[in-house]
């Protein structure tokens, strides 16, 4: 794919085929994530990619802990309720979403149920754990340099035919994560990324969330008219 095409085709992959993804191919996304700028080539970033077993008892720790009422445990300073324009696209990708898996507002059952897919990782067969190095906790360049690592990661597997969505909620109990998968303990545990062969069954996945025009996001200065 042309690098046009895979920016505005690019879009989260929340339902996959259980057809497993060869190491092999993995790699080589992960090679191409690595060409990511980050300050002064720092490249903070560390990956874990589980699948299989490990992955599954990630998935069981993580949904039963959030069941039990295990209150949720980043290893990140958590982030306050998004409100204004923020919170309007919030809501509004939440209603395309919930509109085209015909989840009514009222359905208790079926929106708790989304939630717990996405504690499950959306029961795709790879997640990528993306950490950086403690010593950087405290420097946000660092969380910017794995985000654009992170960025990139999702775009080099849409680019060979897989589909991945960032993920939060896969490592809202980082303990279990971090057990599992013996993440050391100087790598904080940024977010996840869950990853596999879309199922284009999964109607979520033809979702396309919108996007702010370049006149609502950018200003420019000192060129003609």
């Amino acid at each position: 794919m042309k690098l046009d095409q895979v920016i505005q085709e690019r879009r989260s992959i929340r339902g996959f085929t259980d057809q497993p993804v060869p190491r092999a191919l993995l790699e080589e996304v992960i090679a191409l994530a690595n060409r990511a700028p980050s300050s002064m080539n720092t490249q903070p970033w560390h990956l874990h990619v589980l699948t299989g077993e490990p992955l599954e008892r990630v998935r069981r720790g993580n949904t039963e802990r959030m069941l039990e009422g295990v209150p949720p445990s980043r290893e990140i300073g958590d982030y306050s309720a998004y409100e204004g324009e923020h919170r309007k696209r919030q809501v509004e990708i939440a209603v395309q979403l919930f509109e085209a898996m015909g989840i009514e507002r009222h359905d208790a059952e079926r929106r708790q149920d989304w939630v717990m897919r996405g504690f499950r990782q959306f029961d795709a067969p790879v997640s990528i754990v993306v950490c950086f190095d403690r010593v950087l906790l405290d420097n946000p360049i660092a969380h910017f340099d794995t985000g654009a690592m992170t960025y990139g990661l999702v775009l080099s597997a849409w680019s060979r035919g897989l589909g991945a969505v960032i993920n939060g909620q896969g490592i809202m109990q980082s303990p279990v994560v971090r057990e599992v998968a013996g993440i050391p303990e100087d790598q904080v545990i940024l977010t996840c990324v869950a990853l596999g062969w879309p199922d284009d069954d999964f109607v979520a996945n033809s979702v396309v969330s919108r996007r702010r025009p370049v006149s609502n996001t950018a200003r420019f200065l000192g060129f003609d008219e």
